[in-house]
Formats: structure tokens, C-alpha cells, sequence
């Protein structure tokens, strides 16, 4: 169990350094892509499956978040990964920034799957 509680306080300060490492020049640009995605994902009120699905709803939180984490880390140079981590301790100490323009691309995808079930029935 303490692996486990080891990984989500190391995801708590990976979060913050993913975003700072978004704003550093020597992060590659695909890196950039990627960190963004992240931190919009992590910091939006709305999942990509919501919660309330059994099983499923929990997916995101549990094996999504980190794997893209993991995957964006690999991709910023060690050095920038290592200096934004020490940045970011207490970065977010109140808890993640609540902001509802990062829900926007989850409630667009949402919109669009829910068009394109309309449109599968309709015609």
C-alpha cells in the first residue's frame, strides 16, 4: 500500500511540474502538446468518463492521469523535469486551481459524441 501512496504524492507534485515544464524553452514542442493536454485533463471539473459509470468512471483517475503523466515526462529532457519538480513542491498547496475554461474541450467532446448518437438514430 505505501507504493501506491507513493505514486499519488508523486503525481500531486508531477501535475504542477508538467505545468511548469509547459512554460520552459528547453521543452520540446511535442512535450508542449503533451503537457497540455495534461494539465487540461487533470485541472478540468469534467472527466472524460464520468464518474458516476461504475468501474469505469474511476479509469480516468486511476490509469489515464498517470499514464499520460508518465508519457509526458518522458518526453521533457531529464534536467528541466528535475528543476520543475523542486519548483513545484507547494505550487498548488491549496489545492488544484479551479478554473471552468478547462472543462471547455471535455463538454466539446462530450457535445460531439452526443451529435453523433443523434444523428446514428435519425438517419
Amino acid at each position: 500500500m505505501s507504493k501506491l501512496t507513493d505514486r499519488a504524492k508523486k503525481l500531486k507534485t508531477d501535475i504542477p511540474a508538467v505545468f511548469l515544464a509547459l512554460k520552459e524553452k528547453k521543452t520540446p514542442w511535442y512535450a508542449k502538446v503533451i503537457a497540455a493536454v495534461v494539465v487540461v485533463y487533470a485541472l478540468s471539473p469534467i472527466d472524460l468518463i464520468p464518474d458516476f459509470i461504475p468501474v469505469l468512471g474511476y479509469l480516468d483517475d486511476i490509469i489515464i492521469l498517470p499514464a499520460l503523466i508518465a508519457w509526458c515526462i518522458k518526453c521533457i529532457p531529464k534536467e528541466v523535469v528535475e528543476d520543475c519538480r523542486a519548483r513545484s513542491e507547494g505550487l498548488w498547496g491549496e489545492g488544484k486551481p479551479k478554473k471552468w475554461y478547462y472543462a471547455i474541450p471535455f463538454v466539446l467532446i462530450w457535445v460531439a459524441v452526443a451529435a453523433l448518437i443523434v444523428v446514428a438514430f435519425v438517419l
